[in-house]
């Protein structure tokens, strides 16, 4: 079998460390309708970021709906067509987004029952769901065969009996994805790296289960195996990752319908479906994976190993979240407390303290991730000083911006925007501390709305059944 291929890492370029560059935008970072005025203030989507902090309170998570749909539409046009384009709701998920979702063509996954849930109640057309989960209980399985979801993504042997039995019992024939661990590892953080072996998703290829569970299903009651999934991992830059697990889940797939393959299961088998986790651009010295070149070169490598293997070139699905929705968002925070520390070596560290913090943006803290972080109400005047942003809660380890040089006039009342937190803040945010989530706000043509307001000290006691 083939061993697992480790890709090395992608080198970064010159951070921020003048005043004027401090003051700059770094457009890759921010959404593309981010300027700033005559007098330093950012806007988005057309709105002074100080009007959107007067009206919904900070912290807030705001949305360019444009540059959402323009990304959209990006990655449609580059992998040909909307149906090909899975948006990865787990980056965020509410009915608004699954609405623009929709309306641009796209397809969507989830991957839990609650996920689901919100796409059928905004009207998501189910036939253009994928069904994701390493433990999806039999009823979430049930919601999804009942409602016509296209694809169910087996992730154990134990799911294949369990899918077989609710779709016998519903009288379907369910469309599945076989997922498979290809051996592929990308340089990313190893708690979203999804591909070697010694973790929960999928089934094996170097030894031989995904064979196995793909020959299961090809034999059980009620399931149409479609083709294969796999995903390599997350906030990837080395696209040669993709390309090595395509060739090797069509491996797979040539050996299938040459051991074991029927005329009916080779009519069946069209789909290969490669997952996301394309990289964005948190910071200044990052660039964002370029999708274009990524999906020319990527289904070029699918069209040729195909016809090296005699087979029939696949339908090719992607699953971008981060892609999409990430760069669109920029978080907004107050400053509350500014101080000086002292650090072990004897030098001094700025200490700048937010109204937010790891309830609302928990990456920093569990994945070490790095974000940009601008003045926003103004331009910056101070010297760069060596800098840390906090968070407001009970832990030493609440920082959004580890280490970073900031404007040493950056005092209390100040508003700070935190760019590309539109993948997984919002969706990974806690009450810690019963700092409620903060709103989700639209903008977009100097207009601002509200998608989803922010939650209240009142809501969080609403679920108690007593207070005895």
């Amino acid at each position: 079998m083939d061993p697992e291929v480790h890709l090395p890492e992608v080198p970064l370029r010159k951070r921020t460390d003048t005043l004027d560059e401090f003051n700059a935008l770094p457009a890759h970072v921010f959404p593309a309708s981010a300027r700033r005025l005559a007098d330093g203030e950012l806007t988005l989507g057309g709105v002074r970021v100080s009007a959107l902090a007067e009206e919904f309170g900070t912290p807030v998570f705001v949305m360019d709906e444009g540059d959402f749909r323009a990304r959209c539409r990006r990655l449609a046009t580059a992998f040909g067509g909307g149906r090909r384009v899975h948006y990865a709701s787990k980056a965020f998920l509410s009915r608004t987004v699954c609405r623009w979702v929709d309306d641009e063509g796209l397809a969507l996954d989830v991957a839990s029952q609650g996920e689901l849930e919100i796409a059928l109640a905004a009207g998501f057309p189910a036939d253009r769901i994928t069904v994701h989960g390493n433990n999806k209980s039999a009823a979430f399985l049930e919601l999804a065969v009942a409602s016509g979801a296209e694809l169910i993504v087996i992730d154990s042997s134990e799911e294949i009996g369990r899918l077989s039995a609710v779709a016998t019992e519903l009288g379907r024939t369910q469309d599945v994805l076989v997922r498979v661990k290809p051996g592929v590892h990308v340089d990313t953080h190893e708690f979203i790296a999804t591909s070697h072996e010694d973790q929960k998703f999928g089934f094996s290829l170097a030894s031989g289960s995904a064979e196995q569970a793909c020959l299961t299903v090809m034999g059980t009651a009620g399931l149409r195996l479609r083709g294969l999934h796999c995903h390599v991992g997350s906030q990837v830059f080395d696209a040669d990752g993709f390309g090595l697990a395509a060739d090797r889940l069509l491996g797979l797939w040539s050996r299938l319908l040459a051991d074991h393959g029927t005329e009916d299961a080779a009519a069946a088998l069209d789909v290969l479906d490669l997952g996301g986790g394309y990289g964005i651009a948190y910071t200044p010295d990052q660039e964002e994976l370029d999708v274009e070149t990524v999906a020319a070169d990527l289904l070029r490598r699918v069209r040729q190993t195909a016809t090296e293997y005699g087979l029939a070139t696949p339908v090719v699905n992607v699953e971008p979240g981060r892609a999409i929705v990430g760069p669109s968002t920029v978080t907004l925070y107050r400053v509350g407390t500014v101080k000086d520390v002292h650090t072990s070596d004897d030098t001094v560290r700025r200490y700048i303290s937010v109204d937010g913090g790891m309830s609302d943006n928990i990456r920093p803290a569990l994945y070490q991730a790095e974000y940009d972080c601008r003045l926003a109400n103004r331009f910056a005047t101070g010297d760069l000083v060596a800098s840390r942003v906090v968070g407001s809660h009970c832990e030493s380890g609440d920082i959004l911006i580890n280490d970073a040089l900031m404007a040493s006039d950056i005092a209390p009342g100040d508003i700070l925007a935190v760019p590309a937190t539109g993948a997984y803040c919002y969706m990974m945010a806690s009450r810690y501390n019963m700092m409620t989530r903060p709103p989700v706000v639209v903008v977009g043509d100097g207009t601002a709305r509200l998608m989803i307001r922010r939650e209240t000290v009142a809501d969080v006691m609403a679920l108690e059944e007593f207070a005895d």
